[in-house]
């Protein structure tokens, strides 16, 4: 059965959205680019379609919903908890299969329940698939960007080599390259008298002034690119790792962290095994874990046929713990979703927001095409 052919109308999807308790939003096609530059991290920003006001602001069509949608939270002055539903045209460079998409989904914002939250955000995500005659052989795999982060932390890792390491994390291949890299510390660069000395002194107001005013100078300042502040960033991590003196030892036991592979239903208790045997303290961030995985259970899904990989991630600098994706056997993913609680307040939040949510790829189901 094809799928898009029979929820092909917008009202079909809307009404899956709300029997699934989320309130129907439209959002505008045509965005300050700024939020997406500055918080959904290099895959999305060189994929975006940009433009300029009359006022010469910065402009672009959606790439994505989560980011409108937490935008419309925040400018409503919403408090508590929320579901919102969306069903849209998204604009965004892909590979195969065009540049204009319609999407579906559900962002979650501010149920302080995390672990009952990620529970209702996957079971949602495959109870959409199944409204749509789509879940049927599908492959869920999960991954979790804070456990990573609890285990470069344990290993005590210098900052600059887990700022590089964190950016790298949801790309297996850009991350191995980024461990071959730090066993290997790099020369330094090669770089003009205003920009050396302040990256040498670890002055980053100044290094960033610098490299904001050669920005300006060139004519790239709102290029839709890098910004002086994720240059300075990158520069310092550099410098840094340029300094330390490798550590076989710490990269050995990463790499073995990034191999475990393993059911959801008993990833935990894998998990458990790897602190223990590499004498981490990873008891908050496990907990945490175990604690999603019950709720997950509870909430109806098999964990058993749950695949947790601890390379995994989504390549969108938002996400903070949960990540998921739901694809065909043949690798086509159908849905992303993940937890992402700091994105509202990189987005203007007073305090910390608590949002998970989930797009679904309507152009993909029913469809055998590769990936984007």
């Amino acid at each position: 059965m094809n799928a898009l052919r029979s929820f092909s109308a917008r009202a079909d999807i809307e009404t899956i959205l709300a029997g699934l308790g989320a309130e129907r939003l439209d959002v505008p096609v045509l965005h300050p680019a700024d939020p997406f530059l500055d918080t959904a991290g290099e895959e999305l920003r060189r994929r975006i379609f940009m433009s300029e006001s009359e006022t010469g602001e910065a402009l672009c069509l959606r790439p994505e919903f989560t980011i409108p949608v937490c935008l419309h939270h925040l400018g409503a002055g919403t408090d508590g908890h929320r579901r919102y539903g969306y069903v849209g045209t998204v604009f965004r460079q892909r590979r195969a299969g065009g540049n204009e998409f319609l999407q579906a989904g559900i962002e979650d914002i501010g149920d302080a329940n995390g672990p009952a939250a990620d529970a209702r955000s996957l079971a949602d995500a495959l109870s959409f698939l199944d409204a749509l005659d789509a879940a049927e052989g599908t492959v869920t795999t999960l991954g979790d960007q804070a456990v990573f982060n609890a285990v470069v932390t344990g290993l005590g890792l210098p900052q600059g080599w887990a700022l590089r390491l964190s950016h790298a994390f949801g790309d297996r291949a850009t991350l191995d390259a980024a461990l071959d890299a730090l066993a290997v510390p790099p020369p330094l660069p090669d770089l003009p008298a205003d920009i050396l000395e302040p990256a040498e002194a670890r002055d980053r107001a100044a290094l960033v002034n610098a490299l904001s005013m050669r920005l300006r100078i060139a004519g790239l300042e709102n290029a839709g690119g890098r910004d002086a502040d994720d240059i300075a960033d990158r520069l310092l991590a550099r410098f840094d790792a340029a300094e330390i003196a490798p550590d076989a030892g710490a990269l050995a036991t990463l790499r073995k962290f990034l191999d475990i592979h393993a059911s959801l239903d008993k990833a935990a208790n894998a998990l458990r095994a790897f602190a223990s045997g590499n004498s981490l303290d990873m008891d908050d961030a496990i907990a945490g874990f175990a604690a999603r995985e019950a709720a997950i259970s509870a909430a109806g899904v098999d964990t058993a046929k749950v695949t947790y990989d601890a390379a995994f991630g989504r390549a969108l600098d938002y996400y903070t713990a949960l990540v998921y994706e739901i694809a065909t056997p043949a690798g086509l993913v159908l849905v992303g979703g993940g937890r992402y609680d700091r994105l509202l307040t990189m987005l203007g939040a007073k305090e910390t927001v608590p949002g998970v949510g989930f797009s679904v790829w309507l152009d993909r189901i029913g469809s055998s095409g590769g990936k984007s």
